[in-house]
């Protein structure tokens, strides 16, 4: 054991790196070690050794002592996002430096106005060789105050401490009545993750990470299967002889005797969760209405293998950079093609998903981990692999909700840029033909990527009803239940099930005459498709003369120009993003003018209601700069954005103005919250309307309206009517921020519904409030195209529904099967209701 000394590189005061505002140094992610927060701006050597590392922005570096000892040196907070600017490098990768010598030289007033924190962080990257370090304390001076004193591992203990030995049970006969299906496979790797040894399950030449129920599962092991458990590291011997009773007792899977759980595991009773909805028939499954539409086929349990990955790097550093950059370009690149190929599949808005997807490949925590990784040694494909799964790990278990809920979208672009990098690229899965998939999540790329010729449909664990993967499949016509209880997991492949989308259940094993029911069913309902669609130009008139207006939500020209021949009576929704999309700048004013015109062009005189730009949260715009928040949804977003940068609003609005000359036009701004808002916007407005020829002439008057998807302006109705022409609710948010649920969390996801009795009462609020002083109200989110709530709404007083395109034609003959009457007694009975079940249960469905 050798004692190593750190001088300071810094003059300043010495940090924790515990109080470091940042989590992936604070929880030592990158390595151990401690902060100054400096007093000059010459970063230099704290030890004899050779530059192993210089990031490419100059804002850290990495020496390696002669001993193997890394030490990484990383200047402020976020200044990965300055791309260089403040840092003069003084050496170059490969240059030997003596204790003292300078490294980095930067502009610390330019830092502090641009960079989060001055905070440096100084750290041990390869803690394996470490067996103490303290940090020094109080105020230090470069290059003669030590900093940090270490007691190193020689690196031949080290490796012989991770080898260890070898150990192997008996042949095992796996006892479990349908194999290591999910339940047992996370016994089993539970079991497995108390030791440090490496934990393999072998069946011949097969083998699989014990400690990963995925590998596990992917091994499919069969009832009678032999296996073998190999263990190899210190605790070798242990680790087999307490692992391989429990698997030849079955795991404690049911039909097995019980295993009882790892001590550090143990579950208190009095923490146990409340209890999902079950179905009490053992043939039905229940979950959460995601798509609508039926589907008859035969289960395909959709898993992803892990792929395998050399934790070694075959060259240089600098190489292994070069191919993790490459591949998250080439990742970037299939991105883009997969958005290409959503709108020239379906709505052309949805692919505006995969934009957030881009921009997760672009974070600079990501990218710090793994190029942190490398520089210690590691291959890219491994260094990318830890970055991404850490980052994911700690998403999922943050507290806030709705950030927590992006671990599934950072696992996809994740594996993606892994596929790449190992030459596995992410592929459509061999799915069979008529199959209903069962999936734990399903990911946005593995949605769109669906063919609905062979999918009839699918179901998954986790998720809701408004969450990404949902609004994909409704947008391909594909029936999904979200949600669904976690026993489908069981199913085998190929049992024949019945999906049903619009009621959120699924039938097992159903009887041929069930079967002939429902595929009778579904003809039927393919005749009523085609017969609303030959009455989709009638107006959607209830059966007494209340006249409802359903127009479509669009994402661009083409969406407008389907919407005509289904009977569409106008445009109550275009998401004016897709402008803002897959480009470096803002379009411009007259682009604006010209797309918006040729929209209108093609509605032949019927209205358009144009929305704002709505990003931020869950739909960020790859180069408009926004300030990282703890809570994004809770943030700058919506119209925060346009009075935050009124440059881009202000041109928007004046192209708004100057499309509507002639036309008749709406303009609409999301995210509406407060009074002192919209009549900041309404300013706004009036000053840019003062600039555009004949704006302020009445026929040429462009009405302004407000999405109500805050409960603040449901509550505050009345006041807000008086400020604006129209009122439409965007149902999606109203849920979130109604229940405290985001639609994209894997737990809460499906209870996120917005058939909710305390939403409809926000709904109703809103239609009173408008109502009460002449004001229409539409309705824009999802719960407009829902059969189930489509009288509901009608009965609450809702004007206009603001449905999908493909939903026009279903939503009009909806309107027509009742009175208005018959629509308010549904109204009063569903604000009555204790759940969302119970409203559901007010208008049954077929089946």
């Amino acid at each position: 054991m050798a004692s190593l000394i750190l001088k300071a590189p810094l003059d300043g005061v010495v940090v924790p790196l515990e109080q470091v505002p940042d989590p992936v140094f604070a929880r030592k992610m990158v390595g151990d070690g401690a902060s100054i927060d400096p007093t000059n701006q010459l970063l230099t050597a704290p030890c004899e050794g050779r530059v192993t590392q210089l990031h490419r922005a100059h804002h850290a570096v990495t020496l390696t002592t002669a001993d193997g000892i890394e030490v990484m040196m990383h200047i402020g907070l976020d200044t990965v996002n300055l791309k260089g600017e403040g840092f003069t490098a003084k050496v170059a990768e490969g240059d030997q430096v003596k204790t003292g010598d300078p490294l980095i030289e930067f502009d610390a007033d330019y830092l502090a106005t641009h960079a989060k924190s001055l905070l440096t962080q100084i750290l041990v990257a390869n803690m394996e060789r470490v067996s103490s370090l303290a940090a020094a304390s109080g105020s230090v001076m470069a290059g003669s105050d030590s900093f940090l004193t270490i007691q190193t591992i020689p690196s031949d203990a080290a490796e012989a401490e991770a080898a260890g030995k070898t150990s192997s049970s008996e042949a095992i006969l796996i006892p479990n009545a349908t194999g290591l299906h999910a339940r047992p496979a996370a016994v089993l790797a539970n079991l497995a993750k108390r030791f440090k040894s490496r934990v393999l399950l072998t069946r011949g030449d097969d083998q699989a990470n014990a400690k990963s129920v995925v590998s596990i599962m992917g091994l499919e092991i069969a009832q009678n299967d032999k296996v073998v458990i190999v263990a190899i590291g210190p605790d070798a011997d242990s680790a087999i002889a307490s692992i391989a009773p429990q698997l030849a007792a079955g795991l404690g899977d049911e039909g097995t005797a019980p295993a009882p759980a790892p001590a550090t595991t143990e579950p208190d009773p009095a923490n146990a969760p409340a209890p999902r909805p079950r179905s009490d028939d053992p043939k039905v499954l229940l979950g959460v209405a995601a798509s609508p539409g039926l589907g008859v086929g035969r289960v395909f349990q959709l898993r992803r293998d892990e792929i395998d990955v050399p934790e070694a790097a075959d060259g240089e550093p600098r190489v292994e950079r070069r191919h993790l950059e490459d591949a998250v370009e080439r990742a970037k690149n299939e991105l883009e093609s997969l958005q290409t190929e959503l709108r020239a599949k379906a709505d052309p808005a949805k692919a505006a998903i995969f934009a957030a997807h881009q921009e997760l490949l672009e974070d600079p925590d990501l990218m710090e981990i793994a190029e942190s990784a490398i520089a210690k040694g590691k291959s890219a494909a491994f260094a990318w692999q830890r970055a991404y799964s850490t980052h994911a790990d700690r998403l999922a278990q943050l507290k806030s909700e709705i950030m927590a809920g992006r671990a599934i979208d950072l696992r996809d672009v994740g594996r993606r840029v892994l596929g790449i990098l190992t030459n596995h690229p992410t592929e459509e899965p061999e799915i069979p033909a008529d199959c209903i998939l069962i999936a734990e999540e399903m990911s946005p790329s593995d949605t769109a990527k669906l063919d609905p010729k062979r999918v009839l449909g699918f179901a998954t664990i986790g998720g809701g009803a408004t969450s990404h993967v949902a609004i994909l499949a409704r947008s391909l016509d594909i029936p999904a239940v979200a949600g669904i209880e976690p026993r489908a997991l069981d199913l085998a492949n190929g049992t024949q099930v019945i999906l049903d989308g619009g009621t959120g259940r699924m039938r097992i094993d159903p009887d041929p005459a069930e079967v002939d029911i429902i595929l009778t069913l579904k003809h039927k309902l393919a005749e009523k498709k085609e017969a609303d669609l030959a009455r989709a130009h009638e107006p959607a008139t209830t059966s007494d003369g209340h006249r409802v207006e359903v127009v479509a939500n669009i994402g661009g020209l083409d969406d407008a120009k389907q919407s005509i021949p289904l009977g569409g009576e106008g445009v109550g929704l275009l998401r004016s993003e897709f402008l803002y999309l897959e480009r470096q700048t803002a379009p411009t004013e007259d682009e604006q003018v010209q797309i918006y015109s040729d929209i209108a062009t093609a509605l032949d005189g019927r209205p358009m209601i144009i929305r704002t730009l709505d990003v931020g949260g869950d739909k960020p715009l790859p180069y408009l700069p926004m300030p990282r928040e703890e809570n994004p949804f809770l943030g700058i977003r919506g119209v925060r954005i346009g009075l935050e940068k009124p440059e881009i609003l202000r041109t928007q609005v004046r192209a708004i103005l100057r499309a509507g000359i002639g036309r008749k036009l709406r303009m609409m701004f999301p995210m509406i919250a407060t009074i002192d808002e919209i009549r900041s916007v309404k300013g706004l407005v009036m000053e840019e309307r003062a600039k555009v020829p004949g704006a302020e002439l009445a026929e040429n008057a462009v009405e302004l309206g407000i999405m109500v998807e805050v409960p603040s302006a449901a509550v505050m109705a009345r006041q807000f009517a008086r400020e604006v022409d129209f009122f439409s609710i965007g149902t999606n948010d109203l849920t979130q921020y109604t229940l405290a649920m985001d639609r994209g969390h894997p737990k809460l996801g499906a209870k996120a519904d917005a058939m909710n009795p305390a939403v409809l009462r926000l709904i109703k609020q809103t239609v009173d409030g408008a109502h009460a002083e002449g004001k229409w109200v539409g309705v824009c989110g999802g719960i407009a195209s829902d059969p189930q709530a489509v009288a509901i709404l009608v009965g609450i007083g809702v004007d206009e529904l603001s449905v999908s395109v493909p939903a026009i034609p279903a939503v009009k003959a909806e309107v027509r099967t009742r009175s208005l009457g018959d629509c308010q007694g549904l109204a009063e009975r569903a604000l009555a209701c204790d759940t969302a079940a119970q409203v559901r249960a007010l208008i049954p469905t077929e089946y």
